[in-house]
């Protein structure tokens, strides 16, 4: 052993990486550190935007859920044609996942973060002035291209700028505001429908959310590039300088910024320019494995148990009308789906706060096992049905509903989101994010196709078996392809 020279701490100073001078704690006079390191005003606002632009998609959502019949009405459009709008938004997300989140590998976080904004708000607008089917499928794709985008991109513009101890409970916090949205949009439409009972009542829907969303999309031009992203593209001088505005505090800490020239600091992966091949190569497939199929595997069963959401809803809310005679009818279907759509989002809204209070503590990989256990069970519950009829069959159903959504927003509806965005390496995570994410709607695709077939061939208990199945082979995966990322430094990701 022997002491270290201040040429050798020098040496060292200079190859820290932008998440070491992120993660950086101030000290007191005493030498003790503090906990963490404090969030600085940039910090705040890139988090802020990006949690606004997930209120933004819940929002415009689950008002879409409100909006459609009034829509149908209008434009006359049939069953058939109902297929192609769910499809039209489904597409779009995948486009947008893989296309435009992969993107933000090569043109930058910032760039992507403001360019999804702008699509957005662009077919947001459009889409009120929609005159027929076409044009309501193209608008529909347009939004979920820009849906799609910030899978990865809000994920990565929050988890590239912020320290590793918080990173958890920031994203999920961010993610949580897509069901605040959810709440909102549920809001706004009954709003409307209670004030414009008539068939135009959705444009107004719409309308609601293009202002506030254009200013969310005016202020994302006023953050920091990420100087992670920065850095591994070789653009040293650039990522010292958005470190710098990154982290500016008064008093000033870190006092100087110097990083490495070197853009393979953090190993194999994270310098150059990575294709679309290297998420299967065998240094990434793991990470890949772990943050697509749990996904998938997620996606069924969420988008499975819907099956029994119509159910769930008469019982609390009371039933539709069978056949819509007029009008009123119409906004009366309108005002009870708005209020089931708010009990769905409620069970949401309590998962992910646990999950924003365990995700750093717990971690995430013991959540997602946890929550696809408990997913299973209550589907189990749910199979249970099967044996009782009346109020006692719906008691049973409501109780294995109320597990299923309690641990899949606790467990894997958060964690694979979450997982998706800090596994890969800095240089491919915009492309291992954006495909983890379209393999995810990939799944919700086949559920939407394939069961109400199986339902029709196997009946409602073989279906909850097979959900079952899969819910736990989703904690098999999730234990065997495990990479623990909670409150570790970005940098060490991918060695």
């Amino acid at each position: 052993m022997h002491d270290v020279t201040d040429a050798e701490k020098s040496g060292r100073a200079r190859v820290k990486s932008v998440q070491d001078y992120i993660d950086e704690r101030p000290m007191w006079p005493d030498g003790t550190h503090l906990p963490s390191a404090p969030m600085t005003s940039m910090q705040w606002r890139i988090w802020a935007l990006a949690a606004a632009g997930k209120f933004f998609e819940g929002f415009v959502v689950f008002m879409t859920g409100v909006a459609l019949p009034l829509i149908s009405r209008e434009f006359g459009i049939s069953a058939a044609q109902d297929g192609f709008i769910s499809a039209a938004s489904l597409m779009g997300i995948l486009v947008g996942a893989v296309g435009l989140g992969g993107m933000s590998d090569f043109f930058g976080r910032k760039r992507m973060f403001i360019v999804e904004m702008i699509i957005f708000v662009a077919f947001l607008v459009l889409l009120i002035f929609c005159t027929n089917f076409i044009s309501l499928v193209v608008c529909l794709f347009g939004l979920g291209v820009a849906l799609g985008c910030d899978y990865p991109t809000a994920h990565m513009i929050i988890s590239e700028s912020i320290p590793s101890t918080s990173r958890g409970k920031l994203v999920l916090g961010a993610f949580g505001f897509q069901a605040l949205g959810a709440l909102g949009g549920t809001a706004v439409g009954l709003l409307v429908l209670s004030l414009v009972p008539n068939l135009d009542s959705w444009r107004w829907m719409y309308g609601t959310a293009i202002i506030p969303a254009l200013a969310v999309t005016i202020g994302r031009f006023f953050i920091t590039e990420s100087p992670n992203w920065l850095h591994v593209r070789g653009a040293t001088d650039r990522a010292e300088e958005a470190a710098r505005r990154l982290l500016v505090r008064k008093p000033q800490y870190p006092t100087s910024i110097a990083l490495s020239r070197d853009v393979m600091l953090g190993g194999a992966g994270h310098g150059g320019k990575e294709s679309f091949i290297a998420l299967f190569r065998k240094r990434n497939l793991r990470a890949t494995i772990l943050a697509s199929v749990p996904w998938f595997l997620q996606d069924l069963g969420t988008y499975g148990i819907g099956i029994f959401t119509p159910t769930i809803l008469a019982a609390a809310f009371g039933n539709k009308p069978d056949h819509v005679r007029s009008i009123s009818d119409l906004i009366l279907n309108g005002i009870l789906a708005a209020k089931g759509s708010a009990l769905i989002t409620t069970l949401l809204i309590v998962g992910i706060l646990f999950a924003v209070v365990l995700a750093d503590r717990v971690g995430r990989i013991w959540l997602q096992v946890i929550g696809f256990i408990g997913c299973a069970a209550g589907l189990l519950i749910a199979s249970f049905s099967d044996g009782f009829e009346g109020s006692t069959k719906t008691a049973v159903i409501f109780a294995g509903f109320m597990l299923f959504n309690f641990m899949t927003n606790l467990g894997p509806n958060a964690q694979t989101y979450l997982l998706a965005g800090e596994v890969f390496p800095t240089a491919i995570r915009g492309t291992g994010a954006g495909f983890a994410a379209a393999v995810g709607k990939i799944g919700a695709v086949a559920t939407a196709f394939l069961f109400p077939i199986l339902l029709t061939g196997i009946g409602t208990g073989p279906l909850l078996y097979i959900l079952v199945a899969t819910s736990l082979l989703g904690a098999v995966i999730t234990w065997m392809y495990r990479i623990e990322t909670a409150g570790v430094n970005l940098d060490e990701i991918g060695r």
